[in-house]
């Protein structure tokens, strides 16, 4: 400990602590309140400061109070942004100033709109801003016109499965409290002028309008792909690169260039400082009177600063930028510049300010790539001397120059791969097989190519002479374009399901012990990873649900069979790619059974609004449709007609789902389980089926559903949320009507939760449901 202690090592980990505050301030259903941990944290100071110094207690509380600091950081995010998230779909007429916008592969145009108004229907709790696209043709909208049009307006995607990533808590911190499409083209309305934006206001939209006039710029140069990988390269825009490319990128392991991160920060400062330190050097008198390396130090802060304002303030980006900064600022006193103290820094300035991005795989796999190429720079650093001797003559010279490009690329790109595999495997069940051969050949075309050309045409973009030195860039690009294809058909790399609780904080531990440390404690940390990946890898795998439902109810899977005959069938002829994307690599699929579809027809449903209700004879037709259909249910696949489906469990019960509420009352009499893709008034069935609606499902977002091939009446049901809301769940719970929150999230097979107007139902549906 004392050898630590002197060596600084200490300082690494007060990121660490912080971090793992905020996480788990942001994990726990019931946080302590802001006074509980301000007075922890005050009482912590004190034993702090009497505390022997330089010993385990004195250490130990120092962490302690940086944990509880953290947690209030991270509650201090919470309450400072205070979004609000829509808190159930509808369509409305929306009018609002363009604040972000960006131009997909087909020619849409995504808005991200400040809310300004809705009517027909007014919003009684209207979000502050949506992102909102638009696929009709129409002028585009420019940043701080005022845009207004018809509109879908839906809450943020909650998790597609328990514990899978919950899109909701992203848009949250991002602001963003509505997602959806405009139903036809937006039109522009001349914006108010009595209404005067603030001057932050002005500045943000100035500052993303250059950002826009850039990437447009790029585009009209280099049409296609390559200008579209070079947007994002250079100002952050991804959704114009087509969904081939993406998808080659992310297989081949090269999706981390399209990212604005440390590797494009260290390049971009790299060839300011060197090129503006050898045109200095070119006049011997400066060199001779001023500190020439410090000067392209503050040149290089400069232009790096520039890059992280028009970069859109992704988190990668803030992050890279303020590790190069404190590099710089080393620079300029003298001191180390690469450093994991600097990485310490920049950590603990983001935690600080934006504790919440801890929870996501950008701010982890960022920092954990970066620490292990800092700390495996320190090792080659003390390394013993070579034994052979020094290359002499130009050709040895050259040849050895060459080899240690290779060998330094190839060892980036393992260091790298293996610092951040914990984080793929953990957040997206996939990990690239053949990353190492795709970085090998596409990063030396990314540093000898594609950024120095990216960088001067920037330079020289404001004299009209960058359309040379794109077009170079773009040719850099199409190769590593290539390279990608090339690679990912090779094959996907390898499919994870979801691993125990334990793994990612038992291997993140591991990492930091074996990262931070210099003593031989840091082999504690190698033996802990050992220990982790081995339980992990002999430990049964976590059991899936037999029955899966999506958030909205419109997506369902079954297991069925056993062994070989095994399968897994949806509803849906053509799944929404959306969830059963996420679905797939979690439970090891490919592939599902499609449904099979019969010409069977349902009667109209009656028009509530102007008060039809359903006659003897449309009751008796849909009796008999339904008869019909579970009739025909198999136990290998879902049977269809338009708007229903059945399967036949392997207990010999059915499952039947539907997406009209006026048939729920006929669905409860023929099955043992129901999920309707739907609103209702209905909690429950009374022939004591068990019921998931979109009403109930609200509450719990997706749901997986345990023992049914055992008993159907007594089923375990694991929804995404549970016990009391947090900020970015609250909204599944908020009743207009009376304008308050329920306190708890509820079980959904049990009708619990809050409930919600819907249209009246069918006497069908009143007679069943025991109304």
């Amino acid at each position: 400990m004392s050898e630590e202690v002197h060596h600084g090592h200490l300082f690494l980990f007060v990121p660490v602590c912080l971090g793992a505050g905020a996480a788990l301030w942001f994990s726990i259903e019931s946080p302590p309140a802001a006074i509980v941990l301000g007075s922890a944290l005050a009482l912590l100071a004190i034993a702090f400061l009497l505390a022997a110094r330089d010993t385990v207690v004195h250490a130990a509380v120092g962490g302690a109070c940086l944990l509880v600091a953290g947690m209030l950081c991270a509650e201090w995010e919470t309450r400072r942004l205070a979004t609000v998230i829509l808190d159930q779909p509808l369509v409305t007429t929306v009018s609002g100033v363009v604040e972000r916008r960006e131009q997909g592969a087909a020619g849409e145009w995504r808005y991200t709109l400040r809310i300004t108004s809705t009517v027909d229907p007014t919003v009684r709790r209207p979000p502050l801003r949506a992102n909102l696209l638009a696929r009709s043709r129409h002028v585009p909208a420019t940043i701080g016109d005022r845009l207004t049009g018809r509109a879908r307006l839906s809450p943020p995607s909650g998790p597609a499965l328990p514990g899978l990533n919950d899109f909701a808590f992203q848009s949250y911190f991002s602001g963003i409290g509505a997602v959806g499409f405009f139903l036809g083209p937006p039109r522009r309305e001349p914006a108010d002028a009595a209404v005067e934006p603030s001057l932050f206001i002005r500045f943000d939209a100035t500052l993303f309008s250059l950002r826009d006039r850039i990437s447009n710029r790029i585009r009209s140069i280099l049409p296609g792909d390559p200008g579209a990988f070079a947007a994002s390269i250079i100002t952050g825009e991804r959704r114009s690169m087509s969904e081939e490319a993406t998808e080659a990128l992310r297989v081949s392991g090269l999706a981390h260039i399209t990212a604005i991160s440390g590797l494009n920060m260290a390049l971009a400062a790299g060839i300011f400082f060197v090129g503006l330190r050898g045109l200095l050097s070119l006049a011997p008198v400066l060199a001779a009177r001023y500190p020439n390396k410090k000067i392209a130090a503050v040149g290089a802060l400069l232009a790096t600063t520039g890059y992280v304002l028009i970069s859109g303030y992704q988190v990668s980006a803030l992050r890279a930028y303020l590790m190069t900064a404190i590099m710089l600022v080393a620079v300029l006193f003298d001191r180390p510049a690469i450093s994991l103290r600097n990485l310490a820094l920049a950590a603990t300035a983001i935690l600080c300010l934006q504790p919440s991005t801890v929870m996501g795989p950008s701010f982890q796999m960022s920092f954990a790539a970066t620490a292990g190429l800092i700390a495996g720079y320190a090792g080659w650093r003390a390394r013993p001397r070579a034994i052979l001797p020094p290359a002499r003559g130009l050709g040895w010279r050259v040849a050895a120059g060459g080899a240690a490009f290779v060998g330094g690329t190839l060892a980036t790109s393992l260091i790298g791969g293996l610092a951040t595999a914990v984080f793929a495997i953990t957040h997206f069940h996939r990990l690239s097989t053949h990353g190492l051969e795709a970085n090998l050949a596409a990063m030396p075309l990314i540093s000898l190519v594609v950024m120095p050309a990216g960088f001067i045409a920037m330079l020289l973009m404001p004299f009209g002479l960058d359309a040379p030195f794109f077009w170079i860039m773009g040719q850099g690009l199409e190769l590593v374009l290539k390279v990608a294809h090339t690679v990912a058909g090779w094959g996907g790399g390898y499919v994870f399901p979801r691993l125990p609780l334990w793994f990612l904080p038992g291997t993140v531990v591991g990492m930091l012990l074996l990262t931070l440390l210099r003593t031989r404690l840091k082999h504690a940390g190698t033996a802990l990873i050992a220990v982790t990946v081995a339980a992990a890898w002999l430990a049964a795998p976590r059991p899936n649900g037999e029955l899966l439902i999506s958030e909205d109810a419109r997506l369902v899977g079954v297991w069925t069979g056993t062994g070989e005959t095994s399968g897994f069938a949806t509803n849906r002829l053509r799944p929404p790619a959306f969830v059963f994307d996420q679905w797939k690599p979690v439970l090891g699929l490919e592939a599902a059974t499609a449904p099979r579809m019969l010409t069977e027809t349902l009667p109209p449903a009656p028009d509530w609004r102007i008060g039809e209700e359903w006659t003897d004879v449309q009751t008796r037709e849909a009796e008999a449709a339904f008869d019909r259909l579970t009739s025909a249910a198999q136990a290998t696949r879902f049977v269809c007609i338009k708007q229903a489906c059945v399967l036949k469990l392997s207990t010999g019960k059915r499952l039947i789902t539907i997406d009209r509420p006026d048939l729920a009352g006929l669905a409860c009499d023929r099955a043992s389980i129901v999920v309707l893709a739907g609103r209702t008034r209905m909690t429950a069935c009374r022939s004591g089926a068990t019921l998931f609606s979109q009403t109930s499902l609200r509450a719990s977002g997706a749901v997986e559903v345990f023992g049914l091939d055992e008993n159907p009446d007594e089923l375990t049901v694991m929804p995404s949320f549970d016990g009391a809301p947090r900020p970015w769940t609250a909204h599944r719970l908020y009743d207009w009507r009376t304008a308050s929150t329920a306190s708890r999230h509820g079980n959904p097979s049990r009708g619990q939760g809050p409930t919600e107007p819907a249209p009246p139902t069918s006497a069908a549906d009143l007679s069943d449901s025991g109304e």
